[in-house]
């Protein structure tokens, strides 16, 4: 017997719950379906970012630089300590905790919502009068009808032809979160967010880590200023970097991994490491979903075609996140979530791709919403910029951590803010700034008038804006 829902959700990641929930409050029966499973077989809601992204490495990334800091820095602050040691077991046995934390509050709020969880996979059987017929295959099998359909099931890390990932020597983002001990060695290929964020954690337990990448520079989407200043950084850090290389054959043996490469130079070289983390993107999952059951498009890269709305080539489905086009961001994923559920109840839902900000988790950390230098003076846009160090922060100082800067890219005939870009301690928090300042079309000078708390970081907020009319009161 078939169990009648109004909206129907494959995929509890961030797009898919909060899509759920957000339905859930606009009144609809509303069903979720998610096939992630714990360590003893029971659901683990949550998608890629809670279980093996976003929420475990954030985890990770603390850990180690408590670590560090013990290390190297607790000195500085007159804090003796006896000799430091790492139990990587009961790190990660720490990040599991935080893991199961967030799956157990998103079964939760589930419940707190009335929205119905299926565990198992859940994927098209056909198109039935006034809606689509949808199998559960799990530990029970269930079968649900839907007068709509939101498709949230995400994407999966990209493998090097015929280099499979096995998670013990060769590792996707998963096996690079579940690594026992710190190795001696460990390779990377990729210097995008997932490279840094691992290759940072690692390094701090002792790795030498080497990140090999076939672009020429380094952190291309982001703006020059900021990736020159992250790259020295994390170099001084022992981060080792080779940028435009051309990754050959790979090895997996008993007692590491070896990668041939050519470098930049164009001369052949060999890295051997005792693991490998491959990081080289990620591609749309849809597994399993049998699109071909009810015509269902995708496109030559496997992501589900749709339009601005996220509406698919079907009546009343719809698809989100990582699955889609746009950034593969968690937080993209939940507005576009948000925005359908409402477009599904009549109203107006929006996400504006413009606005979504960028993060790398690093020390130093890296943040930045809008366009960077390169993109405007391509596009011809005439502008202005100011740039502020923390160097010059007084809260930076106390907190023993002045690496990086806030940088303000204004119009240079409105003054309306075009990107702002920030590397440096708690880069993370400190964009929201900007992305709230642009939602509302705010000026540099908006932001150059409002009363900052003193004394914090966010002065340096305060201070870029302030340099993009020349007129710093701190540098």
């Amino acid at each position: 017997m078939s169990k009648q829902f109004d909206v129907v959700v494959i995929g509890a990641g961030p797009g898919g719950y909060i899509g759920a929930i957000r339905a859930a409050q606009l009144g609809f029966n509303v069903a979720c379906i998610d096939d992630s499973q714990n360590d003893k077989g029971g659901p683990a809601p949550g998608g890629t970012c809670t279980n093996v992204g976003c929420i475990p490495s954030k985890a990770l990334l603390q850990s180690s630089e408590h670590y560090e800091h013990a290390l190297h820095h607790f000195g500085d602050h007159g804090i003796s300590v006896g000799e430091v040691k790492m139990d990587v077991a009961k790190m990660v046995a720490r990040k599991a905790a935080v893991v199961k934390q967030n799956n157990d509050g998103i079964l939760y709020l589930f419940k707190k919502n009335k929205v119905s969880f299926f565990h198992g996979r859940g994927s098209f059987a056909k198109a039935v009068d006034g809606g689509y017929e949808i199998t559960v295959t799990g530990a029970a099998n269930e079968t649900l009808t839907a007068k709509h359909v939101i498709i949230a099931t995400g994407s999966s890390a990209r493998a090097l032809p015929g280099v499979p990932f096995d998670e013990e020597k060769i590792l996707s983002n998963d096996g690079a979160l579940r690594i026992p001990t710190a190795p001696k060695s460990l390779g990377v290929i990729g210097s995008g967010v997932i490279g840094l964020e691992m290759g940072s954690v690692w390094r701090r337990l002792g790795a030498d880590v080497t990140i090999l990448e076939a672009m020429p520079g380094f952190l291309g989407a982001a703006d020059e200023a900021v990736a020159k200043e992250a790259l020295k950084a994390f170099t001084k850090q022992g981060l080792k970097f080779q940028f435009g290389v051309k990754v050959g054959e790979i090895k997996s043996g008993k007692k590491g991994v070896s990668i041939a490469y050519t470098d930049a130079k164009g001369a052949e070289q060999t890295l051997e490491v005792e693991k490998l983390i491959v990081s080289i993107g990620r591609v749309p999952h849809t597994a399993g979903l049998n699109p071909e059951a009810v015509g269902l498009k995708l496109d030559e890269r496997g992501c589900i075609v749709v339009d601005g709305d996220c509406k698919t080539n079907l009546p009343n489905v719809w698809a989100v996140g990582d699955v889609v086009r746009g950034p593969m961001l968690a937080h993209k994923a939940e507005e576009e979530g948000v925005a359908v559920a409402e477009r599904i109840a009549g109203q107006h839902g929006h996400v504006d791709f413009g606005l979504v900000p960028w993060v790398i988790y690093t020390s130093p950390e890296i943040a930045w919403v809008g366009r960077t230098e390169q993109q405007l003076k391509a596009d011809g846009v005439a502008y202005k910029a100011g740039q502020f160090p923390f160097l010059a922060n007084g809260r930076a100082r106390a907190l023993g951590d002045t690496t990086g800067f806030v940088k303000f890219i204004a119009d240079a005939k409105t003054d309306e803010i075009l990107g702002v870009h920030i590397v440096g301690p708690y880069a993370s928090e400190l964009i929201a700034e900007a992305c709230v300042a642009m939602a509302f079309k705010a000026s540099a000078e908006d932001i150059a008038r409002i009363c900052h708390a003193h004394p914090s970081l966010s002065e340096s907020t305060k201070e870029a804006a302030l340099a993009v009319d020349k007129r710093t009161l701190n540098f």
